[in-house]
């Protein structure tokens, strides 16, 4: 279990961990997605800075909970790791423990289709539109458990990324827990930046 999993705190299941427990991992285009021809398109790396605050009724994060996992979404949606920063927003009580209002501070590159004419010094990297689902490797009751940050992640910091196809489901219910009301999908363009960091 993931260190930021131990340190959140989900409330008000409601009988229905069973039904969670029992639902198999769904497929989704992904999988069709990693056998089809890659489409490249030019990009360029741009700066992104935002300051999200999470407020939950069914569950709650611990500080540094909400830093690690919002960071391992950034990541999944193709953030640049290089620089990529999160810090977390001062909140009272201890750090380990659920906070009503954890907070973080994002600074990160997204990227951005190319400008048509580019200037000489621009550097464009070539990019492709890669499906991701949030929460990342979560179903279920897992997945039901961050209804809300999925919520308010879709609304503060998704559109800070280069997107289509978007197909958000988040039927939050304060106290409740249902098992199929949690899905955020997307195309999100990005580019393998393993292959980059090697030709630089």
């Amino acid at each position: 279990m993931r260190k930021s999993m131990r340190r959140k705190l989900g409330t008000s299941v409601f009988g229905v961990i069973a039904l969670g427990m029992a639902m198999s991992a769904p497929v989704w285009a992904e999988d069709a997605a990693a056998q089809a021809p890659i489409a490249w398109k030019p990009a360029v790396w741009t700066p992104k800075e935002v300051q999200f605050t999470y407020f939950g009724f069914t569950t709650h994060y611990s500080c540094d909970g909400l830093r690690d996992t919002v960071r391992d979404w950034l990541l999944q949606l193709g953030a640049r790791k290089d620089d990529l920063k999160v810090y977390e927003i001062p909140c009272a009580g201890d750090p380990d423990r659920p906070n009503p209002f954890p907070g973080v501070k994002i600074k990160m590159s997204v990227l951005q289709p190319a400008p048509d004419n580019p200037s000489p010094d621009t550097q464009v990297v070539q990019a492709y539109w890669k499906p991701v689902k949030l929460p990342y490797r979560e179903y279920g009751i897992n997945a039901a458990g961050q209804c809300e940050l999925i919520e308010q992640f879709n609304q503060k910091v998704l559109p800070l990324f280069t997107t289509r196809n978007v197909d958000v489901k988040t039927a939050c219910v304060p106290h409740q827990l249902e098992p199929l009301g949690t899905k955020l999908q997307a195309e999100v363009l990005v580019t393998d930046q393993k292959k980059v960091a090697d030709a630089r």
